[in-house]
């Protein structure tokens, strides 16, 4: 079994998910008393999201490049970035380590690939809806990524950073995702990503009238997948977020059209 490196805190709440649904997928496949072999490196969020606030993409690469660094020297043999929004700068990751990165939105790609589906909603932070670097990465997949109008994105960032990263889970802000999943679905999502490892804490199948894709299991799912190949191949590392990657599960790309108010924006695939 290779050994699973965990770059999280991002936030922790969903960190937590990370680690024991590794371990939950080992004990299902191999039975008995096993469990994941895993490196996990937890940054401290505040210092991350005020980075992200102040638009210091760079160096917030630069400081999880750093700890992807001691992830890799304490024996990790692929790397999970454990959080969505960073992956803004997954590519600046990949270049400081020697060990394969498996991008999120692969992953999250493979599985509505499978679904057979073709256009999704995207839920996450308002980064990760308004920004190209995820949903493009999806389209490169083929896919076609709607995200809400902005006030309902406005929501979905607030409760995220608000409640989720804090450990709130509100029965008021479930409705509320509800209703912003029923107006993505009307636009015509045929399945919805929640494309913030904290939503996952929040919302599920049962919250939504089309299939939901939970993208912290989908990453671990395929992680443990490559930590359980045969040793003789190794999985794919993150490529350039301007090509589709490949990974054990899948890649992943989207860009996203000019935002029309009061309606969600679609995002279209080039291919």
């Amino acid at each position: 079994m290779r050994t699973v490196g965990m770059l999280g805190g991002m936030s922790w709440e969903s960190s937590a998910q990370y680690y024991r649904l590794a371990n939950e997928l080992v004990r299902e496949r191999l039975g008995g008393l096993h469990s994941a072999r895993v490196v996990l490196a937890s940054v401290d969020f505040a210092d991350v999201e005020a980075l992200q606030v102040a638009g210091e993409w760079e160096q917030a690469g630069r400081l999880l490049a750093e700890a992807a660094l001691g992830v890799q020297a304490a024996g990790a043999d692929l790397l999970l970035l454990c959080t969505n929004t960073m992956h803004k700068v997954a590519d600046q990751v990949q270049a400081a380590v020697s060990i394969p990165l498996l991008h999120l939105a692969d992953a999250t790609a493979a599985a509505v690939g499978r679904a057979g589906l073709s256009t999704v909603g995207l839920l996450g932070t308002a980064f990760t809806m308004e920004q190209d670097f995820y949903r493009d990465r999806l389209a490169a997949h083929g896919l076609t990524v709607l995200v809400p109008p902005a006030e309902d994105r406005a929501v979905v960032h607030r409760i995220i950073y608000d409640e989720l990263c804090l450990g709130m889970v509100r029965e008021q802000s479930r409705q509320a995702y509800r209703e912003v999943i029923a107006r993505l679905v009307a636009a015509g999502a045929q399945g919805v990503i929640l494309g913030c490892t904290e939503i996952e804490l929040l919302v599920g199948a049962s919250d939504s009238p089309v299939p939901v894709f939970p993208t912290t299991r989908l990453h671990v799912e395929a992680a443990i997948d490559a930590a359980l190949q045969s040793a003789g191949t190794a999985p794919a590392a993150c490529e350039n977020t301007t090509t589709p990657a490949t990974t054990p599960s899948t890649p992943v790309a989207a860009p996203a059209g000019p935002h029309i108010p009061g309606t969600a924006t679609r995002t279209r695939s080039s291919r």
